[in-house]
């Protein structure tokens, strides 16, 4: 019964789908169907799809065979084409642009076009076409009875380019945005008539001149969000969530397309979203011509690993795209050396691999296996890696200390802190005039900068020196292997005398903005010091937001960094932080 392989390592005789209750006889109908080929120009012949209905009158349940293009059938399924589908990473990858190079004829009692299950079962799979054929009279009742199971009349449905405004007059697009061709209920005769190759060529070529319009639209990523809502999570909160997941695709060079959303009590364990939702996303992702599927939280390694087999596209969550920004904004040594650190950290747990496959060559009797496998040496190199970078990392923090005692010794340090593109180097730039790099980017820095800063006495008015220091954004969750690696610039703001904490006034969630900064400060190993609110962009918001805030932080300095507004008033605050920081001690 399982004695060759086909294209997908399987066995060419399997039959897949609901077998409950087949008799020995039934399953080897149904493996005969394997033995069966048809013309590779035809879609299929008045002999085969008869036998198809026989068998499944026989089983009395719908059958569904998959054909390749050369007429072989390569899978059997009993139940509907949504039951017996092919798991994407199973299809053959054709390239894009392309259809799947498989074809599904299906049976079905009911003298009804495919259905919508049927028909995203038929988009998800990308197949070269759906066939269905009605069988007549009461067709599956008659089962055991060894009836030939005659057809009644069949249905052709395909996809086609989401152009596409009509294809002889019987486009429908019930399941918008998935625009596909079904044929009125036509006789099988007139079905197998049909120059198939003629079809699928004239169809690709079609989906090929599609793709290369989108692919000249965008040279990164074409992404779909996914995003989660749990009962604990604020409306508002969620959304800017999403909003802020946005802006970090596009700052790793990904293009959003949608935004996928479902609200559930608690995540799915196995998948994070529900079954019904994991459909969607594999039905919305072939639809829209995504290649990444983004979730809005953090994925163990079991979830992007059940999600990728369902969906057959790239999974990854938002801590890998928040560490593929890192990596390629590192700039320094110290940078690239804490970004490797946090990638390596965070991929190790995600290597797969157990049970015997984890075994190591053993010294005697019970503890000898088959020997380290590729896994384990991977496992293991990473984990050899990871211990020489914590070293440097660690060494780096030493010499960081040194200089940071130096400078201690003769001038006070102040340390910018907030959350990202709040405009952090842009303040640092107009303060001390320099150049460093600046952008309306989300993680612009990565390596802290320090500066000369001039600042009044707080008694004397005279001019003194301190020392000014640009750090790396905080983010709302910053993920803990990033707070981990990122010791060497977080200990800036542990180490340093006080804080400017900016924050960017404009933005919709700047409330909840102060409060993930101050629960990443309060997080720290060391407390920093005190903390002058300096609120930033003043010139891009209505009056109502800036008297609301200038009545809740009464104490703060309100700044526009890019249009200079503001500053002296925040040299002056500084001045008599500073003083009372000198005070105090």
């Amino acid at each position: 019964m399982n004695n060759r392989q086909n294209w997908s390592g399987g066995p060419i005789e399997t039959i897949y789908g609901n077998l409950q209750g087949l008799k020995a006889s039934q399953l080897k109908g149904l493996q005969r169907l394997y033995h069966q080929r048809i013309p590779g120009d035809r879609i299929t012949t008045p002999e085969f799809a008869q036998r198809l209905a026989a068998s499944s009158t026989e089983i009395g349940q719908p059958v569904c065979a998959y054909l390749n293009r050369r007429g072989q059938v390569i899978r059997v399924g009993v139940g509907t084409p949504r039951q017996t589908q092919i798991p994407p990473l199973e299809l053959p990858r054709y390239g894009e642009g392309r259809l799947s190079g498989i074809r599904c004829i299906a049976t079905q009692v009911k003298s009804d076009p495919p259905n919508e299950s049927a028909l995203t079962a038929m988009a998800i799979q990308r197949l070269d076409a759906l066939v269905v054929l009605t069988l007549t009279g009461s067709g599956f009742q008659r089962r055991g009875g060894g009836g030939t199971g005659y057809i009644k009349e069949t249905y052709l449905a395909h996809l086609v380019p989401p152009t596409a405004e009509e294809n002889n007059g019987n486009l429908t697009t019930p399941l918008a945005p998935i625009p596909y061709y079904l044929s009125p209920p036509q006789s099988l005769d007139m079905l197998s008539a049909q120059d198939f190759l003629d079809l699928v060529d004239s169809l690709e070529a079609e989906l090929q001149r599609e793709f290369i319009a989108q692919t000249v639209e965008s040279d990164g990523d074409n992404v779909l969000l996914v995003g989660m809502k749990t009962e604990d999570i604020n409306p508002q909160r969620f959304e800017d969530g999403l909003a802020e997941l946005v802006r970090l695709v596009d700052t790793a060079g990904g293009r959003v397309l949608e935004t996928v959303r479902q609200k559930r009590s608690r995540p799915h364990p196995q998948t994070v979203v529900g079954d019904g939702k994991v459909q969607e996303i594999a039905l919305t992702a072939q639809t829209v011509g995504a290649s990444l599927i983004v979730f809005d939280r953090d994925l163990s390694p079991a979830q992007v690993r059940n999600l990728e087999t369902r969906i057959g596209i790239r999974v990854v969550d938002r801590t890998e795209v928040i560490l593929d920004i890192f990596a390629q904004r590192a700039q320094s040594r110290a940078g690239k050396l804490q970004v490797e650190l946090a990638q390596l950290e965070y991929n190790l747990p995600r290597l797969t691999g157990r049970g015997q496959a984890m075994s190591r060559l053993g010294g005697g009797i019970g503890t000898r296996g088959p020997g380290e496998t590729k896994l384990e040496t991977e496992r293991r190199a990473i984990q050899r890696r990871i211990a020489r970078l914590q070293k440097e990392v660690n060494q780096l923090q030493a010499h960081r200390s040194r200089l940071r005692q130096r400078r201690q010794q003769a001038v006070p340090t102040i340390a910018i802190v907030g959350y990202t593109n709040a405009g952090k180097s842009t303040l640092l730039n107009v303060l001390t005039s320099s150049e460093i790099y600046a952008a309306d980017q989300l993680f612009a820095t990565l390596d802290p900068t320090s500066r000369r800063l001039t600042i009044p006495d707080a008694i004397t008015n005279e001019p003194q020196a301190a020392v000014l220091t640009d750090t790396v954004g905080f983010i709302h969750e910053l993920p803990p292997a990033l707070i981990d690696a990122f010791r060497a610039t977080l200990e800036e703001v542990s180490d340093a005398d006080a804080l400017v904490h900016v924050v960017d006034l404009s933005h919709p969630a700047w409330q909840s903005q102060i409060e993930s900064v101050m629960k990443i400060l309060m997080s720290m190993p060391i407390t920093p010091g005190p903390a002058l609110l300096a609120f930033n962009k003043i010139d891009q918001v209505d009056g109502e937001t800036l008297r609301f805030a200038q009545e809740e932080y009464p104490q703060a300095a309100f700044i526009s960094a890019s249009n200079a507004l503001g500053l002296e008033t925040l040299r002056q605050r500084i001045g008599q932080l500073v003083h009372y920081v000198s005070s105090s001690t």
